[in-house]
This record gives structure tokens, C-alpha cells and sequence, in this order.
């Protein structure tokens, strides 16, 4: 795979978080706040934005694995923004550093790492 991935990449993804984007909707919990499951696609879209334009069009690429702590609850009408930069190229495997801040300061923090997968083989392999 040819590719112009390399550290320092950096993507940002944002939103104003709705009824949909609770604890409550996503069946994590009893809050009407920012549910985790919704914080953490937030990051990983900001991982997809990061590194989209410099993979080949039959490549994608697939979350592996997310270590993340979320910090702080943030209410509805609050808007949020995650950034992710990445850290380390290994092969198809890529590491990112994710953060998530709203008004008030950080919210979440953590790593997600993604591989680069073709697409038509990765889906052949789903069950």
C-alpha cells in the first residue's frame, strides 16, 4: 500500500450535542449528558479526518483499539470539539492522541489506534 501517511497528521471534528448524543440514548447510562460511546465516535471521526485524503480510494481504515478517559460531563446544547493527531506509523497500524474539549476545558483524553485495511477484502471477512 502506497501511501503519504506520516506523524503530525491532525484532524478535528465537532458538534453541538443533542438528546441523541446522551447517556440515555445510547443505553450507557441514566444521564441526559454527552454519553462516552458518542465522545468517543467524535474522536474517531476526527481520526478518519486526520488521514482520509492520504490513503489510496480502495483503502480505509478500522478501529482496533481505544483507550479513553472521559473527564468531565457535558450537557446538551454544549458544543464539542475532538482533535486527533498522529503519533506513530507502524506499518498499517496508526496511533493517534485524542483530546475532546468544550467551553469550560478538556472533557476527554486517550489514544486510538486504526488499521489500514482494503476495503473489499476487510468486508469479505465480516461475518
Amino acid at each position: 500500500m502506497e501511501t503519504d501517511l506520516h506523524t503530525g497528521m491532525s484532524g478535528r471534528a465537532e458538534m453541538t450535542v443533542t438528546a441523541n448524543d446522551t447517556a440515555v440514548a445510547a443505553g450507557s447510562g441514566d444521564v441526559d449528558v454527552l454519553g462516552t460511546p458518542r465522545l468517543i465516535a467524535l474522536c474517531e471521526q476526527a481520526t478518519t479526518l486526520a488521514i482520509g485524503h492520504a490513503l489510496p480510494p480502495s483503502w480505509t481504515t478500522v478501529a482496533m483499539r481505544v483507550r479513553f478517559d472521559h473527564l468531565a460531563p457535558v450537557a446538551v446544547g454544549t458544543t464539542v470539539r475532538a482533535e486527533a493527531t498522529l503519533q506513530r506509523v507502524e506499518g498499517r497500524r496508526l496511533v493517534f492522541t485524542v483530546t475532546a474539549s468544550d467551553p469550560a476545558g478538556l472533557v476527554g483524553a486517550g489514544k486510538v489506534t486504526r488499521i489500514a485495511v482494503e476495503r473489499e477484502r476487510f468486508l469479505a471477512k465480516a461475518r
